[in-house]
């Protein structure tokens, strides 16, 4: 702590304050402008004016409500104490704040309830009040009869190399709407298509990034994803991480197997492979639509986008154009020319030029509305994407979208959200403990809810392996107790918390006995980071990569560690960087690394197959001699995977 905000909480001058310091028989440095929390607690139980003691009625505990952040000198007003009281207070429990600094809820609750008072914490609008709720949630309000069909959402996903990117452009330049082919002039993140005169949306964005994006931050903008799976390759890690996802979002899935034009095409593999994880395609008994596709040449992509309408006519997405206004921001960028610009896709009502919105922390009023064609557009309707400016700050993908009546409304709400991902940010901050060298990670599981319990439950029997176990020792509904961090002390495990809080008390002592309490609202990310931490616990693979074998022609010179010797590459190439392993008789007689490379007596790096080459090389274990085989590799360890089960 600064030794001049003492000196302020005293009404002292520093000089004054230093000489009373001295006084008192407390040692500081002539030099000091920072001392630490001890010190500064010595200082303050010194110079603090000692309190009389009046005999007095038991305090009655005073009802209070704190904000999710409050500044020092406000929370002073609010308690209607002393300055130096309520200082003192924050630094026994190891907080050094100055009374322009601000502190955190559960701070100023665990030190609220010591001065006497009950705490609890300031409820602030609600995502549905301040219009941030789900489409889902705005549907049921809707009336049945002002809903209509709307053009459904697609993110097309798979693997690296599996063809996404080329699906994506194929369809592009083939289908888009008002047969303006290879017209579009920016990217905006998302196009329509237009397929038996029906349009269709279609992600642009990177697949992933944007998806996982999104879903942290509760967004669900995607109605169908089509899976792309190589016909050549099958079922990849990526490809396993998609249907997961689906799974877990419960989006339906379309697989389109592409490449089949390609030598060693296995489709029969891929919907095995498939049919493994959980996926069985139609013909395989289940209901997932299968479509063999040829991103390069086309073939099948008309029966592509004819699946995704027939399932969005089965899934029936509706809106109400005429409704409250919400939307999901997919891309975002701080333009030269524009400003902050987001690219929006609308999901209910309809957006217009001069509406003033709520996006996130951003606000303003739409200044601009253009398309996928830079073409100036004078709304947007449901499932529409369109890039917006006029905003006040640059918002984040998967930010919500609403309309507000006035600047200063939609001012204050952004404000309120800026403040509520603050706190998203704060206490998520902590992450799940993992011991160092343990294979069991031990888990205390509360929510607000059973049904929510029993959904993260199933999530977490998915992670079950071999190699680490995951311990749920103890679960429940409700709110995180002193019980619950006492057992996570003793059982060195992780408290978890969904849609729920713990009590002022629970995190005094959590504090106290180092006890990790880790607190979510979306459950996709909890499973991640447990996942995170149980792939953290598997072993590492040790991954060896061969470059090439040399035989040794001659030996020149043998000393007690190192050898000069001169041979031929007779299979891919010797590496001078990694190891070499001497081969004899078929097995492996010895290890080590090459010092010097020469090639033609010069310096070289690598020699590639059929050329000689001279090397000193430092050994252990047996010496080389003429006629061995040398082993050019590189040994890596590599994190593990995990493939959850279905």
């Amino acid at each position: 702590m600064d030794l001049s905000s003492i000196s302020q909480q005293l009404n002292l001058k520093e000089k004054e304050l230093r000489q009373k310091v001295a006084e008192a028989g407390i040692r500081l440095s002539p030099r000091a402008r920072k001392i630490d929390n001890y010190l500064a607690r010595q200082i303050l139980d010194a110079l603090l004016p000692k309190q009389k003691i009046v005999p007095t009625t038991p305090r009655v505990p005073k009802n209070i409500k704190l904000p999710a952040f409050i500044k020092v000198k406000d929370y002073v007003d609010l308690l209607g104490l002393s300055v130096q009281e309520v200082i003192k207070a924050l630094l026994k429990n190891g907080v050094m704040a100055n009374i322009n600094e601000e502190i955190d809820f559960d701070t100023a609750a665990i030190v609220a309830e010591e001065l006497g008072f009950n705490a609890e914490e300031e409820k602030t609008q609600t995502d549905a009040e301040m219009g941030a709720s789900s489409l889902a949630e705005m549907l049921k309000k809707e009336e049945e009869s002002t809903l209509k069909a709307r053009p459904p959402i697609v993110a097309i996903m798979g693997h690296v190399d599996h063809g996404k990117t080329s699906l994506i452009d194929y369809i592009r330049k083939t289908n888009v709407v008002a047969g303006e082919a290879g017209a579009i002039t920016q990217h905006i993140g998302a196009y329509q298509v237009k397929k038996n005169n029906k349009q269709i949306t279609i992600l642009d964005t990177p697949g992933h990034e944007a998806f996982s994006e999104m879903r942290a931050r509760g967004a669900n903008v995607t109605d169908i994803i089509i899976l792309v799976v190589a016909a050549d390759d099958g079922v990849k890690p990526q490809t396993i991480e998609v249907i997961n996802r689906a799974k877990f979002t419960n989006t339906p899935l379309i697989v389109a197997v592409n490449k089949i034009d390609k030598e060693g095409a296995n489709i029969m593999r891929v919907k095995q492979e498939l049919a493994e994880h959980g996926v069985l395609t139609e013909d395989w008994g289940g209901k997932t639509i299968a479509v063999p596709i040829s991103a390069k040449t086309g073939q099948g992509i008309d029966d592509l986008l004819e699946m995704v309408l027939l399932t969005a006519e089965v899934e029936n997405f509706r809106a109400n154009p005429n409704g409250k206004t919400l939307g999901t921001v997919i891309e975002s960028h701080l333009s030269q020319g524009k400003g902050p610009v987001a690219t929006v896709i609308i999901q209910n009502g309809q957006l217009k030029i001069g509406d003033i919105v709520t996006i996130g922390g951003a606000f303003g009023r739409v200044r601009a509305l253009e398309d996928e064609y830079g073409k100036k557009v004078k709304e947007a309707l449901p499932s529409t994407p369109v890039q917006i400016s006029g905003l006040s700050d640059v918002p984040q993908t998967g930010d919500i979208l609403t309309t507000r009546e006035t600047l200063e409304e939609a001012k204050q709400i952004a404000f309120q959200i800026q403040r509520k991902e603050r706190v998203r940010r704060i206490t998520q901050s902590q992450r799940i403990k993992v011991e160092a060298g343990s294979k069991t990670l031990n888990l205390i599981i509360k929510t607000d809810v059973l049904g929510s319990l029993e959904a993260i439950k199933q999530s977490l029997d998915k992670l079950k392996n071999d190699e680490v176990t995951i311990n749920v020792i103890s679960e429940g509904a409700g709110e995180i107790n002193e019980n619950d961090v006492t057992l996570a002390a003793t059982s060195k495990a992780t408290i978890i918390g969904f849609n729920t809080k713990a009590n002022s008390k629970a995190l005094a002592l959590a504090k106290q006995q180092k006890v990790t309490i880790d607190l979510y609202d979306i459950i996709y990310e909890l499973i991640e980071n447990v996942t995170t931490a149980v792939v953290k616990m598997l072993s590492p693979e040790l991954i060896k990569t061969t470059f090439g074998k040399a035989k040794i022609l001659k030996v020149f010179m043998t000393e007690k560690n190192t050898m000069i010797v001169g041979g031929r590459v007779e299979q891919g190439m010797l590496k001078k960087s990694g190891e070499i392993a001497v081969i004899r008789n078929g097995e492996e007689a010895g290890r080590g690394e090459i010092l010097e490379l020469q090639q033609s007596k010069t310096a070289a790096k690598e020699i590639t197959s059929g050329n000689e080459f001279g090397m000193k090389v430092k050994l252990s274990g047996t010496k080389i001699v003429e006629g061995d085989i040398i082993e050019s590799f590189e040994e890596k360890l590599k994190a593990k995977e995990l493939i959850s089960n279905k």
